[in-house]
């Protein structure tokens, strides 16, 4: 007959077998932030019970703290290789319900997305097999594959510039030209394999 200490598991045993579950029924937030590095998951748990907090990006945890007996408040962390800040800010509502929204590089998710848009071009394409995520950041001129920041080499043409890099064995690159209209500024336009690609819309 197996004594009671058979059935007795550890806090991380236990953690590990069943923390899914608790997991669902205290996650309150999810948030999918797009970035140079690629497209980050932000998730985050608050136990209003147990005073719980915990935040995951990309599956990973990088938070928890427990017993917070202050419901509200706010939790920083960073997000991606680009090391991006992040704030998830907790308010209380009307009776016992709770607010979150989340910050980044000091500005709601929404203003974020709306300013990257204008900063940022970015294309998907397939090469090989493999789905590829170009971005072009507009303010340095560096570009990012997958998370991977590109080594580029960039020449002033006829028209405006071009900055080229490889990925695999496609020759790619980034043809900035004058759009001659002030509000629209520069152009950016992405050829790989001398084939323009489309920018894809995040």
């Amino acid at each position: 007959m197996a004594s009671r200490e058979d059935f007795t598991l550890c806090e991380d045993e236990v953690r590990s077998r069943y923390g899914h579950l608790d997991r669902m029924t205290d996650l309150v937030g999810v948030w999918e932030v797009a970035l140079s590095d690629g497209v980050h998951k932000i998730e985050f748990e608050h136990g209003t019970t147990s005073g719980k907090r915990v935040v995951y990006v990309d599956g990973k945890e990088i938070i928890r703290r427990e017993w917070m007996f202050k419901l509200v408040g706010k939790e920083t962390f960073n997000v991606g290789d680009t090391e991006t800040k992040a704030t998830i800010n907790i308010d209380a509502v009307s009776g016992f319900g709770y607010e979150y929204t989340l910050e980044i590089n000091g500005k709601s998710l929404k203003k974020f997305l709306e300013n990257r848009s204008k900063t940022t071009n970015t294309w998907v394409i397939n090469l090989d097999g493999v789905d590829c995520r170009i971005v072009l950041e507009k303010d340095t001129m560096d570009i990012w594959c997958n998370g991977k920041k590109m080594e580029t080499a960039g020449e002033f043409v006829e028209d405006g510039t071009e900055t080229h890099f490889t990925v695999g064995n496609h020759d790619c690159c980034i043809k900035a030209v004058s759009s001659g209209k002030r509000r629209e500024g520069i152009i950016h336009s992405l050829i790989v394999d001398e084939m323009e690609i489309p920018e894809a819309v995040e």
